[in-house]
């Protein structure tokens, strides 16, 4: 006969949504190819060119929505152009340099110090936050876009999205990658099609210009300054986003790791590039304008294709998905980042277990939490995010570019032959050092000065709510990592000799009332051969004497002690008692044996007091106090059981 309980469990709807849990022996099984690598590495780069020329033309139309002012686009287009050959240059570099994976945070600690490396950390984390919030918000936005009726509900669809997206990569790496692919590779496809059917048009004379646009009204304009052209290219600088994720992931690559990443980064900041310069070319040809209502993606889509066009909205269906998915790779970064902070002793080390899909569980559930609130304090705006986003990335990139300059200066001391351990690479001699040291000061002072012209442009904004996070942020790194050093130093046995004689024990049974339980925690005391009494709290005193007949009818031997409670408190007269005890034995133990109900369900389990865990918190600060829990199973169907008191 089957005894097992029915009824739907927790772990059946973890299987379904999850998937059956995979061994640790499968880990290397989970690497990813360059084409699947592209499409969970890229994502979040190659869907920042949906917003970031729109986010350009934003700024510029504070001084006029003229062409001379709205051509200044194209200039700033270039000069974003080069910094993405300049940045991608540097972090090829820094995956050959560190092949297990060369994130800032990697490259700063072993170059820079704990300093630099924690606050590349807490940049790169509040970045990848900020990333998913703002890629689900832009990709709400081109859903909206296509259709209006929807806008009430864009925060809500946001959020819709980003648990979808959590649940996906619980699953796995590679089991996502897969499922992701396909929208990255549709975007692609898209654009470059509109890019290149656009461009015919222009040089054929058959461009239309863009109509039926709700402009953005600014009440009063601008003059058009150097800073307000600064102010443009650091928004549109929000294009690097995401260019250090490969480097950041090069163990998900499959074997040669260094080899496969770079090859992928160079394909992705490629295609990024191509992409931000032609829908950059096409907005100023079509004359887009910066919009609440629609976004430039879906102007450039219906000025090419006609707002009737099938086409048009498969240009808003592959932009939308590609930004919603584009959250991926935090979700592929954001967890690695926080384990090796949390191997490192900087976030609690709950961050570095792999869950039952070997993947850091716990990290991907924290991303999703934190990108949720994110939306809805920010009624999921994208251009409220923006202020927000890139600082942390850009400063990520001045520390590994710092980092690795430091880096190849070590290199440039070895002899030829010569090699020496670093904390994460093995250096040796590069003939090639100084070249490789120059583009790195370059990438350095580059980036450097972007956070400096976001910092500036944008500290009234938003951009201050970061420069205030990120040092708060490394002051708790720094508290939770004195703790565990503090902790370890407690710990340690480090040249002494601990004192390992038998202590005289006294066990003590907590008993509320005299059933089945009851019976089993006598016998589990009887069994541990130390002396053993029983003490029950009374709360009621008219229960006191009902339990102490109960206790001589049924158990019949031991002693029961009656604890007077006037206050109705049940943990501090057990406390009380035990300090008499203790004082009796000072270098004795006293343990405490409780019960505890086990149901069937979690919402029968809720209807009792699961007083265990309260007992717990109030004893573990007691010296020489050990406690054990002994669970009474209670099955619906198991009759033979006295649970009931009388």
């Amino acid at each position: 006969m089957d005894t097992k309980p029915k009824g739907i469990h927790l772990p059946s709807l973890s299987r379904l949504l999850i998937g059956r849990p995979l061994k640790t022996e499968d880990l290397p099984h989970q690497a990813i190819s360059k084409t699947v690598g592209l499409a969970v590495f890229s994502s979040d780069a190659l869907s920042s060119t949906a917003y970031a020329t729109e986010e350009v033309l934003i700024v510029l139309s504070m001084a006029g929505t003229s062409a001379a002012v709205m051509g200044l686009s194209l200039p700033i287009a270039l000069a974003i152009g080069l910094l993405i050959v300049i940045v991608t240059v540097s972090y090829r570099q820094t995956i050959y340099a560190y092949p297990n994976g060369g994130g800032a945070y990697i490259v700063a600690r072993d170059n820079l110090g704990e300093v630099p490396a924690q606050v590349a950390g807490a940049a790169l984390l509040t970045d990848y936050i900020l990333t998913v919030a703002v890629s689900i918000s832009s990709g709400v936005a081109q859903i909206t876009s296509g259709f209006p009726a929807l806008l009430p509900y864009r925060v809500h669809l946001a959020v819709g999205v980003i648990a979808f997206i959590t649940i996906v990569n619980l699953r796995g790496v590679r089991e996502s990658g897969r499922i992701f692919a396909v929208p990255t590779y549709f975007f692609l496809i898209m654009m470059f099609f509109t890019i290149g059917v656009g461009l015919i048009q222009w040089l054929t004379g058959t461009l239309p210009t863009v109509e039926g646009v709700q402009v953005i009204q600014h009440e009063t304009l601008a003059p058009l300054t150097l800073f307000l052209i600064l102010r443009a290219f650091s928004s549109g600088s929000t294009a690097l986003t995401g260019i250090e994720a490969i480097s950041n992931g090069i163990t998900a690559f499959k074997i040669p790791r260094s080899y496969n990443a770079a090859r992928t980064l160079i394909a992705m900041s490629s295609i990024l590039l191509a992409l931000f310069m032609g829908i950059s070319v096409l907005a100023n040809r079509i004359h887009a304008l910066p919009s609440h209502t629609e976004t430039i993606i879906s102007q450039i889509g219906r000025t090419v294709y006609g707002e009737a066009s099938p086409l048009y909205l498969l240009v808003l269906a592959s932009t939308a998905l590609i930004l919603l998915m584009a959250a991926n790779t935090s979700y592929a970064d954001f967890p690695r980042l926080a384990a090796l902070a949390a191997g490192d002793g900087f976030l609690p080390r709950q961050l570095t277990y792999r869950g039952s899909r070997l993947v850091f569980s716990w990290g991907i559930v924290i991303l999703g939490l934190l990108a949720s609130i994110l939306v809805i304090l920010m009624h999921a705006s994208t251009t409220a995010l923006i202020p927000l986003y890139a600082i942390g990335v850009f400063l990520s990139f001045t520390l590994s570019q710092t980092g690795m300059a430091v880096h190849m200066r070590r290199i440039g001391r070895l002899k030829p032959g010569e090699t020496m351990k670093g904390l994460e690479a093995v250096l040796e001699h590069d003939p090639h050092w100084r070249r490789k040291m120059t583009i790195s000061i370059i990438g350095a002072a580059v980036t450097f000065m972007v956070v400096i012209v976001f910092a500036i442009t944008k500290f009234a904004s938003g951009a201050w709510f970061v420069l205030l996070l990120i040092p708060t942020l490394v002051f708790i790194f720094f508290r939770i990592h004195y703790h565990y050093k503090d902790v370890a130093h407690a710990l340690s046995l480090s040249g002494r000799r601990p004192d390992t004689t038998t202590r005289p024990v006294q066990t003590i049974i907590l008993v509320d009332d005299v059933h089945a339980e009851t019976a089993q925690l006598v016998n589990f005391a009887k069994s541990l051969g130390h002396p053993w009494k029983a003490i029950h709290v009374s709360i009621k005193p008219e229960k006191a004497d009902t339990v102490q007949a109960k206790w001589d009818e049924r158990i019949g031997e031991g002693e029961l002690l009656m604890l007077p409670s006037p206050f109705r408190t049940l943990a501090d007269p057990i406390k009380e008692y035990i300090e008499e005890l203790r004082q009796t034995e000072p270098e004795g133990f006293v343990h405490i044996v409780m019960g505890h109900l086990v149901m069937d369900s979690f919402w029968e389990q809720a209807l009792h007091q699961n007083s265990a865990l309260i007992f717990n918190l109030a004893i573990s600060h007691m010296e020489n106090v050990a406690v054990t829990v002994i669970p009474f199973q209670i099955v619906r169907h198991n009759h033979h059981h006295e649970v009931a008191s009388d």
